[in-house]
């Protein structure tokens, strides 16, 4: 059964199954403060009803991994990124058109630090949020070799390892843009690429809240956290993959590390991709899923894979990668299923091939054009009362943004 539009019936009940009180949510995110995709996030969750924060970084920190470095500048020695605060300003403070945005001067990591100990207790109205994301990313954060690589993942284990359940979102549209350049509507009819990367990690986190109050347990166990990689977003130029279904990975698994390659002529050293058998040796979880770099190679799919931040040596007592993907009920599927996620419209079951393996694909923005048109589509598989219902939350987003 598919449902063509959101019944007032059937939204009344995703109101009741929507929690009754929102949660505290962290944003933060390597590519900086003034982006467009953790400004859609923002934007996204807080049409959920949460209370949302972001605390990152005053200028592009991409590829620090979990670095913690804090600046020894008290003011900014140059420009924010776009301009949007000025050089001599103090190195942390708000945005000037909204006091729940902030920047810091310092990697994700120490972003993640500087919120947890001086921004929130001070500033908020929460100390110690319920759940902290990181991203989206601008380019794919894919298998274990990144997993280190990344700010985007060191924010989201810092976060993990000061007890806080954490996200990493990434996506395969590149080339960060500022949030005043996202379009309300593309020239292909459709929201922009930046808004529906948010609405996507809005959904899938959306899910998460909802199953933990319904259980009356935490959002993801202690120690834990997931790597979400959304493919290349095509809104921009037509509807090929602009709904990419959510499916269960592993971090190993057709995964990539670096090499150096040293240029004889300049004499100067890059990076290229190579195999490596260590890197993809699963040893934890479950290695009959896929790994999350051959997903994403395979088209208009987006990868979630539960990671945990011990790194000792598997016992087989440990089962807890099983239960967070419990926690994700029919909004993730395996490998052989491919639904929709509810609440985004476009065409249904056709894979591009837009998956990125390290995000090199770019994403043409210009400023904003038209009006985003209202969103009344919901496909949603036949899953029972309750998969509907769990459906039908995650579809509210395209009312409410």
């Amino acid at each position: 059964m598919r449902l063509s539009t959101l019944s007032p019936a059937l939204l009344a009940a995703t109101y009741a199954f929507a929690p009754v009180n929102g949660l505290n949510i962290l944003l933060s995110d390597d590519d900086g403060f003034g982006t467009g995709n953790i400004r859609e996030l923002y934007r996204a969750l807080k049409s959920f009803g949460h209370t949302v924060w972001i605390v990152a970084p005053s200028i592009n920190q991409s590829g620090v991994g979990g670095s913690v470095v804090f600046t020894t500048s008290t003011n900014l020695t140059g420009d924010s990124q776009y301009s949007i605060i000025k050089a001599g300003a103090p190195s942390f403070g708000p945005d000037p058109l909204d006091n729940q945005i902030w920047y810091y001067n310092g990697t994700p990591s120490a972003c993640v630090q500087v919120a947890l100990d001086h921004i929130l207790p001070l500033h908020a109205p929460f100390s110690v949020p319920d759940l902290f994301i990181s991203g989206p990313n601008y380019g794919t954060n894919l298998g274990p070799f990144v997993f280190t690589l990344a700010g985007t993942l060191g924010a989201a284990y810092t976060a993990i390892e000061r007890d806080i359940p954490a996200i990493a979102v990434s996506t395969g549209n590149s080339g960060a843009t500022p949030y005043f350049w996202v379009n309300e509507t593309t020239p292909a009819g459709l929201p922009d690429p930046f808004t529906l990367a948010g609405r996507l990690a809005a959904n899938l986190a959306q899910t998460l809240i909802v199953a933990a109050e319904a259980k009356g347990g935490p959002i993801l166990p202690l120690g834990y956290g997931i790597n979400v990689n959304i493919p290349k977003i095509t809104s921009y130029t037509d509807a090929t993959c602009i709904n990419p279904p959510f499916i269960h990975t592993r971090l190993t698994g057709g995964a990539y590390v670096d090499k150096a390659i040293f240029n004889a002529s300049t004499g100067l050293f890059s990076w290229a991709n190579m195999d490596s058998k260590g890197a993809n040796q699963c040893i934890n979880g479950d290695c009959s899923l896929p790994g999350e770099t051959i997903l994403l190679a395979d088209g208009c799919k987006s990868s979630v894979s539960v990671f945990t931040v011990d790194y000792d040596a598997p016992s087989p007592v440990c089962g807890g990668a099983a239960s967070v993907r419990g926690l994700l009920g029919s909004l993730v599927n395996d490998a052989a299923a491919s639904p929709l996620v509810p609440g985004l419209t476009g065409s249904e079951g056709v894979f591009g091939g837009n998956g990125t393996v390290r995000g090199n694909a770019t994403a043409t923005v210009a400023p904003g054009t038209t009006k985003t048109p209202e969103f009344t589509g919901l496909a949603v598989r036949e899953v029972g009362s309750f998969g509907v219902m769990l459906a039908a939350v995650m579809g509210v987003m395209a009312f409410m943004v």
